[in-house]
Formats: C-alpha cells, sequence, structure tokens
C-alpha cells in the first residue's frame, strides 16, 4: 500500500479535530485549520531534534537549507494572512525580525533569493524556527476562526484572471507551505542517511 511517510515515521493524523461535532457538519473552516495543522506537523517533523548545523546542511552550493525552507514557509504564511487579515505580521510585532540574520523587511518572505541570500538565513537558536511558525500558525487559526464560507469568496486581486479570491489565496499559502515543509523533510532525510 502507498504511504505518504517513510517507515518508521507515524503519519500525521487530523490536527486539531473538533471531534465533539455532528457528524456532516464540517465547516469550510476546520478544513482550513486542518491543512495548516499538518502543515505545522509536517514542520516541527523536519526540525524536532536537529542542531544548528543540521539546519545550515546543504546538499550542494546552491541546495536550500531547512532553516530556509522552513523560515520561508512561516514568512510566505505570516505575510499573506496578515495582509487577509488586516493585521501586522507576526515577523515584526514579536520581533522574530531580529532572530534570523535576515533584512528585517516585512516584504522579504524568501521569494528570489540567491544562494548567498538562502545561506544567509541563520536562526540564533534550532528553536526559533518552530517557535516562530508556532506563533504564526496561531495568528493564522485566530484568522480562520473569523471568517465564514460566503467570505471567501471574496476578491482580493484583481490583477489576475481569474480574480483572486480570499479562498484562493489561502489554498495558495497551504500548497506552497506544504511543498516547502516536505522539502525540509526529504533535506532531513539527507542528513540521516549521511549519519
Amino acid at each position: 500500500m502507498w504511504s505518504s511517510y517513510a517507515p518508521g515515521d507515524r503519519p500525521i493524523e487530523p490536527a486539531e479535530h473538533d471531534h465533539t461535532r455532528e457528524a456532516g457538519t464540517l465547516e469550510t473552516r476546520d478544513l482550513l485549520r486542518d491543512a495548516f495543522g499538518r502543515i505545522r506537523q509536517s514542520t516541527q517533523a523536519a526540525v524536532e531534534g536537529l542542531g544548528l548545523d543540521d539546519v545550515a546542511f546543504r546538499a550542494d552550493d546552491e541546495a536550500n537549507t531547512i532553516a530556509w525552507l522552513v523560515w520561508h514557509l512561516t514568512r510566505v504564511q505570516d505575510h499573506h494572512v496578515a495582509e487577509l487579515a488586516d493585521r501586522p505580521q507576526v515577523w515584526t510585532t514579536a520581533g522574530w525580525n531580529n532572530r534570523f540574520g535576515t533584512d528585517p523587511d516585512e516584504d522579504n518572505t524568501g521569494f528570489g533569493h540567491s544562494s548567498e541570500e538562502v545561506g544567509a538565513v541563520t536562526p540564533d537558536a534550532v528553536d526559533s524556527l518552530l517557535e516562530y511558525h508556532d506563533a504564526v500558525h496561531a495568528a493564522t487559526l485566530q484568522y480562520l476562526d473569523t471568517l465564514d464560507s460566503e467570505d471567501l469568496d471574496v476578491i482580493i486581486d484583481r490583477r489576475w484572471d481569474p480574480p483572486v479570491t480570499v479562498g484562493a489565496r489561502l489554498v495558495s499559502v497551504i500548497n506552497d507551505t506544504m511543498q516547502h515543509a516536505g522539502q525540509a523533510g526529504y533535506v532531513r532525510g539527507l542528513i540521516e542517511r549521511a549519519r
């Protein structure tokens, strides 16, 4: 049987599911909460137990590090969800911009980073990667709790055809961040195989 996790890994269970709900009453926000919860679980699984040298490991001179991948996926989520929620980013309000060796610019999410910029993302501690992600995850859940299904159809960007809705933006964030969490897990596997 095909599996999305490696032998010895534990499967990702539904995240933060409210088991008290009646069958057939799943709300859109519950589905989104579950998706973002799985990103959080995958991110934790990629980072927990590693050292600073591990998260700075590069498979080659141009490869992304776990530190950069987790920082980037968290920055994208923080940036995009803060914009949707019309609130400041956790990045600056909680001082995270001083803990990663990066440009503190709120628009710096890692898109277009050079190899040198990737290597420059150096957290002050491995725990900072997960703590920043946890803070962004909590802010994301707070935002999701404000949404009704109708809110997902609100158009937020008419520069595209079709125009981008709140729902499309959230799905885009989920897609992008889950891919990077998977990449971080892959790099962790390379590190563990080399030991």
